[in-house]
C-alpha cells in the first residue's frame, strides 16, 4: 500500500528498481492525518490493538497526533494505514489479524 497524494510513483519505482516485485495498492487520503486515525485510536481505547514490544518513536508520534500536531508523523501516519486496512475497512470480510 502507498499513498499517492505525494510521491506514491516513487514508492513504485524504488520497488522496480530494487528488484523487488509485490502487489502495490494506491491510495489517496482525502482526510486529514488525525481524521484518518480516530477509528484506528478507538481501537487502541477499547484495549483492541496492543504492541508486541515497545516502539518508542511510534509511540512518541501517535502521542503527537493525538496532540493536533500533524507535522512529520510518518510512523504514525503508516500505522494508522495499516491498521485501517487490516481492521477496520475489511468489515465484509473480517478481521485479517488476530484480535487481542
Amino acid at each position: 500500500m502507498a499513498e499517492v497524494n505525494q510521491g506514491g510513483d516513487m514508492v513504485k519505482s524504488v520497488l522496480k528498481a530494487a528488484g523487488v516485485s509485490l502487489p502495490l495498492r494506491a491510495v489517496r487520503a482525502t482526510r486529514g492525518k488525525a481524521l484518518r486515525a480516530e477509528p484506528v485510536a478507538a481501537l487502541y481505547e477499547q484495549g483492541r490493538i496492543r504492541h508486541a514490544v515497545p516502539v518508542p518513536e511510534l509511540e512518541e508520534e501517535l502521542m503527537a497526533m493525538g496532540a493536533g500536531d500533524e507535522g512529520s508523523l510518518d510512523r504514525a501516519d503508516a500505522l494508522v494505514w495499516a491498521v485501517t486496512d487490516l481492521l477496520v475497512e475489511r468489515t465484509g470480510e473480517g478481521p485479517r489479524a488476530r484480535w487481542v
